[in-house]
């Protein structure tokens, strides 16, 4: 919801104030909106965006050079007043006329229609270019609202009224721009007004509102909610089905979040979409993902895509510099662009050919990382779940990351491999795709053992494996710098080893010795419920943490517990 306000019917006012004392070195202040205080070489026509609050960047984040001129800013989701409008205009026109543009709501067709009349009693020229993008919206263009489709008209206005161009040819190149541009939006989630308790519509649980508007109202009809990729396919098929007939297959692109879409879902989605919208033969043209048109705290996003002809294109790629959006030609040079294009990758070092028992240790080594693999897919939210309760909630996604990495590591390897090769690109792929503390915690770990193992071996002894598994708890300690009793992996881990130490060396079966010490470790797992952490993230919050126990704790038990059964059916190990 909208948490942060003083008095709700002067959000507008107050946000306004700290936004213009941000930005004070570029923008000015007037009565009704903001201007672009940066100076103009010669006269050009007063591109004027505009349209209720709740919407940023749009509109006043989207004033400055290559872009508006100003920006008539209203209360939250309602048109401003015509003399609002008016003011602003008289602000920025400097004799060439002024354009208006927004989205197609009542209002704003209103209070905007009568500025134009009033400005034109005091001979200042001004025209309208209304935006109607939203495919979702009406069936007849002329009926459809505006949303983020806004910004493509907006940006072709601001660029052709930089190029010198006279009132009628810049109004022109606004109504080309609208004409050329399609969008489709989904919520996720409605917006919540300002000192509000309730938001001004709600989406289903496992459901989403395809067809959204920006001003709070719901979409024009729930359906089921699907993966990124089913969004992607959507939002292209739709927007693609109503494309313009005179235009080929050059595109802007803009992927649009409501409010709290967070970025980087919208990248997710952009990755299909990039990739459906090339299999259709399309050239996407510097696309845009982001958010350019919001709609308070909604959760959503939309997808906007403007024909481009050599015109449009032009004023789409051309430099705009505002507080929300930036743009220069040629970012990086060329050259910079080709070389980061064609990086080589980097070349997989041959494997040399282990001995025949190497090769069959090699194989439960294999079998075993698998089996990992099942286990933690299995676990994966269970030990979320755990996590959360004192840390990040990540700990299962983490450790399922880091197996998928090293299974798929380990599948890559020649058959020839040996155990220790396994085990070494096993941890280098855990800790390179997992990251975090575990990531490098169990790919250091997992290497380690790899070093006492010897891929010419002969013959492999329960001593062998022990020692590989205490290489493994000292790469723990020594790179984690925990010990026993700080509510840790290791509080599951050190007993472990120590059982399965010493019963080996009594002369106990390392499957069975293997057993039992893994259902100490599951006990000592169990056990951390009543410690309290002393280091890592979960530490500032040690009270929170009594009576759950440790995630890393919990999944090094299930992981040691899963080992066991597949020492029992693999051959024995020689003594």
């Amino acid at each position: 919801m909208t948490t942060l306000f003083n008095d709700p019917a002067r959000f507008m006012e107050d946000q306004l104030a700290g936004f213009l004392d941000v930005y004070g070195d570029r923008l000015v202040g007037v009565d009704g909106g903001v201007v672009s205080a940066a100076p103009q070489p010669t006269p050009q026509v007063g591109v004027i965006v505009g349209g209720g609050s709740g919407h940023y960047p749009a509109f006043s984040g989207l004033v400055g050079p290559g872009l508006a001129t100003g920006a008539v800013v209203g209360n939250i989701f309602t048109s401003p007043s015509a003399s609002r409008a008016c003011s602003v205009a008289k602000a920025a026109e400097n004799g060439r006329g002024v354009v208006f543009s927004f989205g197609n709501y009542a209002g704003d067709n209103m209070n905007f229609a009568l500025a134009v009349q009033r400005l034109a009693a005091e001979g200042i020229e001004a025209r309208c270019v209304v935006v109607t993008d939203d495919i979702a919206s009406a069936e007849e263009p002329a009926q459809r609202r505006g949303i983020a489709g806004d910004f493509t008209v907006f940006k072709v206005l601001g660029a052709a009224a930089s190029e010198g161009l006279d009132l009628d040819a810049v109004e022109a190149a606004g109504n080309k721009a609208n004409a050329a541009t399609r969008t489709l939006g989904v919520a996720f989630s409605g917006c919540t007004m300002p000192g509000a308790e309730q938001p001004l519509f709600e989406v289903p649980e496992g459901h989403l509102g395809l067809g959204l508007g920006i001003h709070g109202e719901p979409g024009i009809e729930d359906v089921p909610l699907m993966s990124a990729d089913d969004l992607a396919h959507l939002f292209v098929e739709r927007v693609l089905a109503e494309a313009p007939a005179s235009y080929g297959k050059r595109v802007a692109a803009i992927l649009n979040g409501l409010g709290t879409t967070k970025y980087e879902e919208l990248f997710l989605v952009w990755n299909r979409v990039s990739a459906l919208l090339a299999e259709r033969g399309y050239d996407v043209v510097q696309p845009e993902v982001g958010e350019l048109v919001t709609s308070l705290d909604m959760g959503g996003c939309s997808l906007t895509l403007m024909w481009l002809d050599e015109e449009l294109e032009r004023w789409w790629t051309a430099d705009a510099y505002t507080p929300a959006f930036r743009r220069v030609a040629a970012a990086l040079p060329a050259e910079t662009r080709e070389r980061a294009a064609v990086a080589p990758a980097a070349a997989e070092p041959e494997t040399a050919p282990a001995s025949a028992a190497a090769q069959r240790t090699a194989q439960a080594v294999r079998a075993a990382v698998s089996d990992i693999a099942v286990l933690l897919a299995e676990k994966n939210e269970e030990l979320g779940r755990i996590d959360a309760v004192a840390g990040d909630g990540d700990h299962g996604r983490g450790m399922l990351c880091g197996i998928e990495a090293a299974a798929t590591a380990v599948d890559r390897l020649p058959a020839h491999a040996g155990p220790a090769t396994v085990l070494r690109a096993a941890g280098r792929a855990w800790a390179d795709d997992a990251g975090g503390t575990s990531g490098v915690l169990w790919g250091a770990a997992l290497e380690a053992a790899a070093a006492t193992l010897d891929d010419s071996a002969d013959a492999y002894t329960q001593d062998d494996a022990v020692g590989a598994v205490r290489a493994f708890l000292d790469s723990m300690q020594q790179l984690g710098k925990a010990r026993v009793g700080d509510k840790t992996l290791l509080d599951a881990l050190v007993p472990f080893v120590e059982s399965l130490t010493g019963r080996v060396g009594s002369g106990e079966p390392l499957a069975e010795a293997w057993r039992t010490a893994a259902a100490e470790a599951d006990r000592a797992a169990e056990a951390t419920r009543d410690l309290r952490p002393a280091v890592g993230r979960a530490r500032p919050l040690a009270e929170k943490s009594l009576g759950t126990p440790d995630a890393g704790a919990v999944s090094m038990a299930m992981i040691l517990d899963r080992l066991a059964g597949r020492l029992a059916t693999s051959a024995p190990v020689k003594k």
